[in-house]
């Protein structure tokens, strides 16, 4: 099958797990095995459905999402995977990508199986490596099992292996956190994720955080300064706010967000940006899994995209990367001038915030990145300052502006 050069991901949102995190935010519903067959039978029905809207495109990337996609089982994973593998232009080298939660993977045997079905990435929700720390934000697996969970997946012939690590967590301590890094960076990950805590409004965390000891912001800036540069000493390659991979292990899912490329998204919740219309499903599994079965309207939001807003998130990813923003890639595609954002950024460089990349790029520092909002909204201020500067002097017939 003739590969195209228009390239998509998918993304399957998996809302089921064993219990829900104190500090979770996303659409995940414990205790519904009873609803997991349904459920899949819907997705698969759904992604038939989709399939000839990405006639031209080839799937490079396919991320399963939750929830804790792994507690669907073998069976069934195997089964969404070959729905997709039959109706997408799917590409040989796809990376495709499983979150799972160590308690629910330290089975080699089923490792190989996920693999052989053609998931060859895995993303192991790990958070810390003490088991005090687990246990006080809901986390049902031990350090132990993580272990176990890594020495089933490297068993199983996964080469691509990602862990996610939260520092911030309540009563951690920084050499807290630094024992947690080392101890992840000892499982020899190809990627470690790094997140900081935060307190999402409606979460158990949100109505609990005046009673519990939380790092406060400065600490937290130390524990991720101090990560950069431990991670960067391991040889990991910062290339996003959070992520950090060895040479050719950057994940290339996410990176699609990061980039403005294209990816289409499945289940309750899961978000899209595919032909240039971005649009979310409704967060109610029974209510997306009746409208598929039905045709019935399963979408809570849908927005064509015009090209100013592009613009402005080119600018807003962009500076979320390693990889930064460049002078000629902006003039190019915003036909705009460079001058007002490169004005704030060269503001901020003597203070660190921000770092030149050549002859046209400009990238945020370790230090930028923790005030990235911050800076962002400047830069954007910056370019709607000039937008109404130049409607001002043409409404004044004064067209000599530049």
């Amino acid at each position: 099958m003739k590969q195209s050069a228009q390239t998509l991901g998918l993304y399957i949102h998996i809302p089921f797990c064993k219990s829900k995190c104190i500090y979770c935010d996303f659409y995940s519903l414990p205790s519904a095995e009873d609803q997991m067959d349904r459920y899949v039978a819907a997705l698969c029905r759904h992604l038939v459905e989709t399939a000839p809207q990405a006639a031209s495109y080839t799937v490079d990337t396919v991320y399963f999402g939750g929830g804790t996609p792994s507690y669907l089982g073998v069976k069934r994973l195997r089964k969404l995977m070959k729905t997709i593998l039959k109706h997408y232009h799917v590409a040989r080298d796809a990376e495709v990508t499983l979150e799972a939660n160590p308690d629910s993977l330290g089975d080699w045997r089923a490792v190989r199986a996920l693999g052989r079905a053609g998931f060859n990435r895995l993303s192991l929700g790990v958070q810390s490596a003490d088991d005090e720390e687990l246990k006080a934000i809901g986390r049902i697996h031990t350090f132990a099992q993580v272990q176990q969970a890594v020495a089933a997946a490297r068993k199983g012939k996964i080469k691509n292996l990602s862990l996610d690590l939260i520092y911030g967590l309540p009563g951690q301590t920084l050499e807290g956190w630094k024992k947690t890094l080392a101890a992840a960076a000892a499982l020899e990950p190809e990627h470690l994720s790094c997140y900081g805590l935060k307190v999402e409004e409606g979460t158990p965390l949100w109505q609990r955080q005046e009673e519990l000891e939380l790092p406060d912001d400065d600490l937290q800036a130390d524990m991720y300064l101090w990560t950069v540069e431990e991670l960067e000493r391991r040889g990991y390659e910062q290339y996003e706010i959070s992520n950090f991979a060895r040479p050719g292990f950057f994940s290339r899912h996410n990176m699609k967000y990061w980039t403005l490329a294209e990816y289409a998204g499945f289940g309750p919740g899961a978000h899209s940006d595919f032909g240039g219309v971005r649009y979310a499903f409704e967060r109610d599994l029974s209510a997306y899994c009746a409208g598929v079965e039905s045709g019935g309207e399963i979408l809570s939001e849908s927005e064509a995209i015009d090209d100013r807003e592009r613009d402005r998130e080119y600018l807003m990813l962009g500076l979320r990367t390693a990889v930064g923003i460049s002078r000629k890639v902006f003039e190019n595609r915003c036909r705009m001038s460079f001058a007002p954002v490169e004005g704030v950024l060269e503001r901020l460089e003597s203070a660190g915030y921000t770092k030149r990349q050549g002859d046209d790029g400009w990238r945020l520092t370790p230090e930028g990145f923790l005030v990235s909002n911050q800076i962002i909204g400047q830069v954007l201020d910056a370019l709607g300052e000039e937008k109404r500067r130049r409607e001002e002097a043409a409404a004044r017939g004064d067209y000599r502006v530049r």
